[in-house]
C-alpha cells in the first residue's frame, strides 16, 4: 500500500471515532417518569426534560430553593413537565440569571436518590418585545 492510502484509512477511522464519541453523548428527550424508570434500572445516562416552574395563583415560583450567601453553587426548584408531572430539581451551580421569568425550562441530567440532579438549565424566556411596544417604537420614526 501506498502511504497516501495508508494515511487516508487513519483519517476515515479517526472521523468514525469522533462521530461515535459525540453520537454517544447525545441524550433524549423523556418524562420525569421516565427518568425514574431508567435509574430505577440502574442506567445513569444523561436526559432532557422539558417542564414548567411551578408557580402559585400569584405567579410566584413554588419550591425554589437559592440562598448564595450560605451556599452559592446549590438551587433547587420543582419542575412541572409535559405529562404534569411534578419533580424535585436539584442544580449545583449558581441559580441562572432570569430563572424566575422562564416559560418553559429544559434541564439534563438524571434522578439520583429521588431527586433529579440537573448539569444544564436552559430557559426558554418570554419575547422581549411584544407587538404593541412594537407599534409604539415604530410610530414615532
Amino acid at each position: 500500500m501506498k502511504k497516501s492510502h495508508i494515511i487516508g484509512i487513519i483519517v476515515i477511522a479517526m472521523a468514525i471515532g469522533i462521530i461515535m464519541t459525540t453520537a454517544g453523548d447525545a441524550s433524549t428527550y423523556v418524562s420525569f417518569g421516565d427518568a425514574i424508570e431508567l435509574a430505577k434500572d440502574g442506567n445513569s445516562t444523561k436526559v432532557h426534560v422539558v417542564g414548567r416552574l411551578k408557580k402559585d395563583n400569584q405567579g410566584h415560583i413554588v419550591g425554589m430553593q437559592y440562598e448564595p450567601m450560605k451556599d452559592p453553587n446549590y438551587f433547587a426548584f420543582t419542575l412541572v413537565d409535559t405529562n404534569r408531572f411534578e419533580q424535585r430539581v436539584v442544580y449545583f451551580n449558581p441559580k441562572p440569571q432570569d430563572f424566575e421569568r422562564s416559560e418553559q425550562v429544559v434541564i439534563t441530567g438524571n434522578m439520583q436518590n429521588d431527586v433529579f440532579v440537573a448539569d444544564k438549565i436552559l430557559l426558554k424566556c418570554p419575547s422581549k418585545y411584544t407587538e404593541n411596544e412594537m407599534q409604539t417604537n415604530t410610530a414615532g420614526i
